[in-house]
């Protein structure tokens, strides 16, 4: 039997706070799409090489806004993007129209975590009961709300964790997309559509705690850090930006200097990732938002700007709280572009740039050995530590 997969990539995932699509700011190296794009790979690759049933086609879907990033991440695995639309909804039924596979199962770009047992838990629950949906037992009580007081109290062992991925007989979905395209109805959830307008989902009860959804700020904490660290007076923060390769043109600018590559850094800005890495740590360390907060994607005033001049706003932010940079370490992992011919001049630029002696920045290049995002050439990314002094 066929299946195919959709993965939902095209929302804004606003709850973040992070000014951008959460799916594509840094996470573990790379980006929670890439991870969730990794683990379809990998059921793909276990499911195809059973004999059995095998992935026929694998659909991203992605904003406009997006679509250049997220196309650039999709290309090496061939899997095809459709655009998305205002609501997930929307952006379903679209991808619905591409699928070729008997099955199909919806995936949130949002759950990284999803194993290639609970894809294949889900095939083979909508092959015995016509649908599943990932869930899991509910470990807290919950209740039903009305006015602020609580108005029901459900039974703890009938209320399960709704999950990704679901999976249905493509034909069946469809016709319960088709069917709510114009009844109103705002549907987070695909088993939900089915329910209403097929019969009841069946919940297939492979979710764990490991398979989260990444919704706020601080599901990304192992990347992401708002506090501030005081050593002797001294204030030190952590950034670290992502870029994957894909824009039509041949170099890619980092701490403001040009290096010439066969392939440029998808970006709204220049795709400096390195001074965007340098301005979230000096961001960090003052105790300000992120770089997000100060410059969103969503702003057309920044489309293509000079990450030099963003850099400058960034450190009157921090000279308004007294501040100033004192200290920069940066690592910049790549695969290509080779950097070191380049240091010597991205070191004077930075000291020119922040004003902290060029004796008291570090900048050091290394690739991943082959392995991952970055190992894979797909991207590069860079990390900074900024220690922030009073201003004398």
């Amino acid at each position: 039997m066929k299946i195919s997969v959709i993965v939902c990539a095209a929302g804004r995932g606003e709850r973040a706070g992070m000014g951008r699509n959460k799916l594509l700011v840094p996470f573990n190296g790379a980006n929670a799409l890439y991870y969730t794009l990794e683990a379809v790979r990998r059921f793909s690759v276990s499911l195809n090489g059973s004999g059995a049933d095998e992935v026929s086609d694998i659909i991203v879907t992605s904003s406009a806004e997006d679509f250049e990033e997220i196309e650039a991440l999709c290309k090496p695995y061939g899997y095809k993007i459709v655009l998305g639309g205002a609501t997930r909804s929307q952006s379903v039924a679209n991808a619905l129209n591409e699928v070729t596979g008997e099955i199909v199962l919806i995936q949130d770009g949002a759950r990284p975590y999803t194993t290639t047992e609970q894809y294949a838990a889900c095939v083979e629950c909508v092959k015995q009961y016509g649908s599943a949906v990932t869930a899991m037992p509910a470990t807290d009580t919950t209740v039903i709300e009305k006015d602020g007081y609580v108005n029901n109290i459900p039974a703890r062992n009938a209320v399960y964790r709704v999950q990704t991925p679901q999976g249905f007989y493509t034909r069946e979905i469809k016709r319960a997309y088709e069917l709510a395209a114009n009844d109103g109805g705002i549907y987070t959830d695909d088993g939900a559509v089915y329910s209403r307008y097929i019969s009841p989902a069946r919940i297939c009860p492979c979710g764990t705690e490991s398979n989260r959804k990444l919704t706020y700020k601080e599901d990304f904490s192992n990347t992401v850090t708002d506090k501030t660290i005081c050593v002797d007076g001294s204030k030190v923060g952590y950034g670290v930006d992502v870029h994957a390769f894909g824009k039509q043109c041949n170099f890619v600018t980092l701490c403001g200097v040009k290096i010439p590559c066969d392939t440029g850094l998808i970006a709204h800005s220049d795709g400096d990732v390195a001074l965007h890495a340098v301005m979230d740590a000096i961001l960090s360390a003052a105790g300000l938002k992120d770089i997000g907060h100060y410059f969103p994607d969503s702003d057309p005033a920044y489309k293509g700007a000079d990450s030099a001049k963003l850099l400058a706003t960034v450190i009157g932010e921090a000279q308004k709280k007294g501040l100033r940079v004192s200290g920069l370490s940066i690592a910049i992992q790549a695969e290509k572009p080779r950097l070191a011919a380049h240091i010597d001049e991205m070191i004077k630029n930075l000291s020119a740039l922040t004003g902290a002696a060029a004796d008291d920045i570090s900048v050091t290049a290394g690739t991943c050995e082959g392995l991952g995002f970055v190992g894979e050439g797909r991207g590069i990314c860079a990390y900074c530590t900024a220690v922030l002094t009073q201003s004398r």
